[in-house]
């Protein structure tokens, strides 16, 4: 059941950050990558058996932030990209000030809920704080790194639009790496042992890993979308 759901996850979410975009444009990616952060944060503090390992759910959240600045740097630009990180850090700053503030009301006597969500919101300053530090370093980094490979590949065989498979993999294998080892230790440090960490660690890659590999076919139909916007809108100057 936890192997059937992670996939249907993997399609569900995806496919709606690309229909976002189609619907959208790129404001559509930018609230989809705000949603995407804050509930990651909620759904990190879950931890399940998979494909015969521990992970953390989270995994596919984060990962489509990947998919976004991806489609947002081939597509929209670097200053595109770099704008959604931001929004990201805002959106997540917003989200753990107003969470912490709910533990300082003092709930009626009828308000049983309130344990259940001091207890689910009382972990979550450590987890937004890592996923913060971790998100910008490893989100700056990718968008970085993708135009490093895209200057690279023009340069190298004189055309923008090859490889981007390559610029799209290579940025986000990368950056993942960076992404995971920060995280595991900033959020897991002192919660799990060292055995558990590593776990954590080498499963949250594999799922990056294989997410970052089918997300490749998102980009090349973001980009099929954006190229038909673009014609569509050099149709309407011409008339």
């Amino acid at each position: 059941m936890n192997e059937l759901l992670i996939i249907c996850s993997v399609v569900f979410i995806y496919f709606t950050a690309l229909l976002a975009y189609k619907l959208f444009g790129k404001s559509g990616l930018y609230c989809m990558s705000a949603l995407a952060t804050v509930f990651a944060n909620i759904e990190v503090l879950i931890l399940v058996k998979a494909f015969g390992i521990e992970q953390t759910l989270g995994n596919v959240l984060f990962a489509v932030t990947f998919l976004i600045t991806d489609v947002l740097s081939e597509c929209e630009g670097k200053k595109a990209a770099n704008k959604a990180v931001w929004i990201c850090i805002f959106s997540q700053v917003f989200f753990m000030l107003l969470t912490q503030s709910w533990m300082l009301y003092k709930p009626s006597g009828g308000a049983a809920s309130m344990s259940a969500i001091r207890e689910i919101f009382s972990n979550t300053p450590r987890m937004i704080l890592a996923s913060l530090a971790v998100y910008a370093v490893s989100q700056i980094f990718d968008v970085w790194l993708y135009h490093k490979w895209w200057n690279f590949t023009e340069k190298k065989f004189g055309d923008k639009r090859r490889f981007l498979w390559l610029r799209n993999n290579g940025s986000t294998l990368v950056s993942q790496l960076l992404n995971t080892l920060l995280f595991t230790l900033l959020a897991f440090v002192g919660t799990y042992d060292t055995k558990t960490l590593l776990t954590i660690f080498a499963s949250s890659y594999i799922i990056y890993v294989i997410t970052a590999l089918l997300d490749t076919p998102i980009v090349y139909l973001a980009r099929r979308i954006s190229d038909r916007r673009k014609l569509s809108a050099e149709r309407l100057e011409e008339h």
